[in-house]
């Protein structure tokens, strides 16, 4: 384990704890936080460059706001897949879908993205907004050595998530974090450390706050060296 892994605080909560909470919140989720994360995930979405006729892959669609981009982005030639633990966040998403005449053009699954469904080389690009800090210290060189798997030679990814680092802000959210895992569930990593450690070479970065907290988005590429 590498000092970045134990400086980063654990995720204590069970996958079934999870699950259980997005249900309870998909119907309120784009109005409890929905929107103060989508500004950061639409700079993502951009800076991932997506291309009309590639295949995407979004890990945690949530209720599917980015979904709907993704499908503007890929045009009536691409194809959009996404993965989410959350049965009840599947469920608003594909309401959404269908309400924007998407359904045909998006493939939805709930699943775990420490073991993806899909086979190797099968993606342009991987996105993931607030979604990998979701996942315990262990599992985050699994989830991503999975999106180095599903992606072609030379796929892209980008991930939005929490920054880990030495501020005040940061130490405060994460005491909340500990204490109240049920309410304060994601936790900030080192977004490019653990994207370096697992081959990814990054291609872009820029750091932006979200209420006092530090928020990278980056894109980076998967190597050609296994």
């Amino acid at each position: 384990m590498s000092n970045d892994e134990i400086d980063i605080t654990r995720v204590e909560r069970s996958k079934e704890s999870a699950r259980t909470a997005y249900d309870r919140l998909s119907r309120w989720y784009d109005l409890l936080a929905g929107s103060s994360e989508k500004k950061f995930a639409d700079i993502g979405l951009q800076k991932l460059g997506v291309k009309a006729g590639e295949k995407i892959l979004e890990i945690g669609f949530g209720t599917g706001g980015s979904l709907v981009f993704l499908v503007q982005l890929a045009g009536t030639t691409g194809k959009v897949y996404g993965v989410d633990l959350s049965p009840g966040m599947f469920r608003v998403a594909q309401s959404k879908l269908k309400k924007n005449g998407m359904l045909s053009r998006v493939e939805l699954q709930c699943a775990d993205a420490v073991h993806l469904p899909y086979p190797e080389n099968s993606f342009d690009a991987v996105f993931m907004s607030f979604v990998l800090e979701l996942f315990d210290t262990p599992e985050l060189p699994l989830v991503l050595r999975e999106c180095k798997r599903v992606l072609r030679d030379d796929g892209r990814i980008c991930v939005v998530s929490l920054s880990k680092q030495k501020k005040l802000s940061v130490r405060l959210y994460e005491w909340f974090h500990m204490r109240f895992p049920a309410y304060v569930d994601c936790r900030p990593i080192f977004v490019r450390e653990t994207l370096e450690q697992a081959g990814f070479q990054i291609m872009d970065s820029i750091q932006m706050v979200m209420w006092g907290l530090p928020v990278n988005i980056i894109v980076a590429q998967k190597s050609k060296v296994p």
